[in-house]
């Protein structure tokens, strides 16, 4: 009967040695849908994520991502009880919640606006006779955010860039703060997005090309991954895969 238990004990022992194994190889992000960046139903989940995979991947580990609303992302990646060691893809801003990993890529930010009525301005303080959209919760550019802060811009805070594109096109504002990839992808699920291109256009002035990253919890384990996700950025090539992907969604359009 000792013996029995030994062994019962040991098989235990291995089988818990091996499911700690596994834990350790695995690493977990929070994300949103944000298409063509992440998304659960886009494939590969999006760029960011095919990206970011193939970073951990190279180092011989795997992601798995969860989707949640965006606000809910963040909270549970700042979590120190979550198993989340962070979430993406999100630009760089000053927070002592999270450390940012090295760029995982770019995306063009832009003003949209209607076509007829182009937004007229030479600098961000000229937007203050604007209404203009933002999404909720979402880091836009630092002399922006500062600008709304100080109540400089008036804005409208929506949940969702696809709400900001109806409320554009139905004139209730002047214009919206949106990654041109977002609206380009969005636009094209649209059943009349050849009567919106039309309607709808990205203003030609940019207000900057922003760096996307991963937002690393900050404590020992995540510092671990932070490192990790780093040495994998290095080894494979994010600017390929980035663009392929984007090129493959540009095709797609029906």
């Amino acid at each position: 009967m000792k013996k029995l238990i030994r062994e019962i004990k040991k098989a235990v022992f291995l089988l818990l040695l091996l499911v700690g194994q596994a834990w350790a190889d695995t690493v977990y992000l929070a994300s949103l849908s944000w298409p063509p960046y992440s998304g659960e139903e886009l494939k590969q989940q999006g760029s960011s994520v095919a990206v970011a995979r193939a970073a951990f991947e190279a180092m011989g580990h795997e992601l798995v991502v969860d989707f949640y609303p965006w606000s809910r992302s963040v909270k549970l990646a700042a979590d120190a009880n979550s198993k989340y060691a962070g979430y993406f893809p999100e630009y760089h801003y000053s927070t002592s919640q999270f450390a940012f990993s090295d760029a995982m890529g770019q995306g063009p930010l832009g003003l949209l606006e209607k076509s007829r009525s182009p937004l007229a301005w030479s600098k961000i303080s000229d937007l203050q006779r604007y209404q203009l959209g933002v999404v909720r919760d979402y880091v836009n550019t630092a002399e922006i955010d500062l600008l709304i802060a100080k109540g400089v811009l008036q804005v409208q805070a929506a949940i969702s860039d696809e709400l900001n594109i109806k409320k554009v096109n139905a004139g209730r504002i002047d214009g919206a703060i949106i990654d041109v990839n977002v609206f380009h992808y969005l636009l094209r699920q649209e059943e009349q997005h050849k009567v919106l291109k039309e309607q709808l256009q990205i203003n030609n002035r940019l207000l900057a090309n922003k760096k996307l990253y991963v937002a690393f919890k900050k404590n020992h384990q995540s510092a671990r991954w932070l490192a990790i996700y780093n040495q994998g950025l290095a080894r494979i090539n994010v600017q390929e895969i980035m663009e392929g992907y984007l090129l493959s969604m540009a095709g797609d359009e029906p």
